[in-house]
């Protein structure tokens, strides 16, 4: 059996004003192993980037535990989890005067001594990463110069470059087009199964997502589920995705179907 690399337990995530609770979810309880590769789907304001954060450590959850490898992720460090989990989150960017290499650079700060100088294998892990997410050639470009797209592209970069088992990515692919979103999920899913990254991400690719993750976590507003997509369709839990009449499931396609 494959380790676990993320595990939740009765995990409940939201936001409280005061002692009044404002507005929760309950997670089913995740046993998420190395080389997986799940997405998050759900509709906006369904609490996908709230269980992100929760993960992160950024937000609390209300009640439950995460476990990363096995240990409660309130007991890491900042420094150690850094090495372990690495994150691309969709707040704004600040276009800056740094250059594509210099930005994807700052994946490898967790790796490097108090005064961030980079080793010959930090540079060889830069320029992997750049290459991976074909942006190579942008390296010395300066990010203020850099489209939306490209943009979210070295993100991706920096954080490949931080070299973590676990990767956590809100809407990776927000600002691609259609060629550029395949091509992120293929890179993805390579990464989980040829070097055993454990990738979680949240999309509204839907139909993306049930071509290329191994599981999903799906969030409706009748539940949240978590399974194989197959698994998913067969249960029918797509159709309470979305409320209106407009937009259905075609589980017959796995597609989703805009009515005229």
């Amino acid at each position: 059996m494959q380790n676990l690399v993320l595990q939740t337990q009765n995990l409940k995530v939201g936001y409280t004003k005061g002692k009044n609770m404002v507005w929760s979810v309950s997670i089913p309880d995740l046993p998420i192993s190395t080389g997986q590769f799940v997405g998050i789907l759900g509709a906006n304001g369904a609490g996908k980037s709230t269980f992100l954060k929760s993960l992160l450590g950024s937000l609390l959850p209300l009640d439950g535990t995460i476990r990363l490898q096995d240990k409660p992720i309130t007991d890491w460090d900042v420094q150690e989890k850094a090495k372990v989990m690495s994150a691309v989150l969709t707040e704004a960017i600040p276009k800056t005067q740094l250059t594509v290499l210099e930005l994807v650079a700052l994946g490898r700060l967790p790796h490097t001594s108090w005064i961030g100088k980079l080793s010959e294998e930090d540079e060889q892990k830069v320029t992997e990463a750049l290459t991976l997410v074909r942006m190579a050639d942008f390296a010395h470009k300066k990010v203020y110069e850099l489209s939306d797209g490209q943009l979210q592209k070295v993100m991706i970069a920096r954080c490949l470059a931080q070299d973590t088992p676990l990767v956590l990515l809100d809407e990776p692919t927000s600002h691609l087009d259609l060629v550029h979103k395949v091509s992120v999920f293929k890179l993805l899913q390579q990464l989980a199964k040829e070097q055993g990254k454990t990738i979680l991400f949240s999309s509204h690719d839907l139909d993306l997502c049930l071509q290329f993750c191994d599981q999903v976590l799906l969030f409706t507003p009748k539940g949240v589920y978590f399974d194989e997509p197959c698994n998913l369709i067969s249960e029918g839990v797509f159709h309470d995705l979305f409320q209106e009449e407009d937009v259905t499931f075609d589980a017959s396609t796995g597609k989703f179907l805009v009515k005229k």
